[in-house]
């Protein structure tokens, strides 16, 4: 049996307020996403405000679509019997196919309406 270390989830607490690591990630994705965004913006004929308006539908995307694909393959059951449950995020459950399908999806609405090609 594989012993594994104990990790505190929570990465910083402030009074009732809670970071997790795991939150922290999802920030520093974000912010890598955007950097790197900014610099290339210009290959593809976007400017950085077109790069914080993709950012903004894929934070959505991964989000939406993090719930949503959890719900969907690994909470159905608790969801059917309690339809609020998908909006009570501090209980946790994301999943990362649900989230990079919400992200795919974000990105093609965004190119659509940029009239770029996906």
């Amino acid at each position: 049996m594989i012993n594994y270390p104990t990790i505190d989830p929570v990465a910083i607490s402030l009074g009732p307020l809670q970071v997790h690591w795991y939150g922290l990630m999802y920030v520093v994705g974000f912010v890598a996403a955007w950097w790197l965004g900014c610099r290339r913006a210009s290959r593809i004929g976007l400017n950085n405000d077109d790069i914080g308006d993709l950012l903004f539908y894929c934070a959505i995307g991964v989000v939406a679509g993090g719930r949503l694909g959890y719900a969907l393959f690994y909470g159905l059951g608790q969801w059917t019997a309690d339809p609020l449950w998908i909006f009570r995020v501090w209980d946790g459950g994301m999943s990362f196919h649900g989230g990079l399908l919400g992200v795919l999806l974000a990105a093609w609405i965004f190119a659509r309406r940029k009239q770029l090609a996906f």
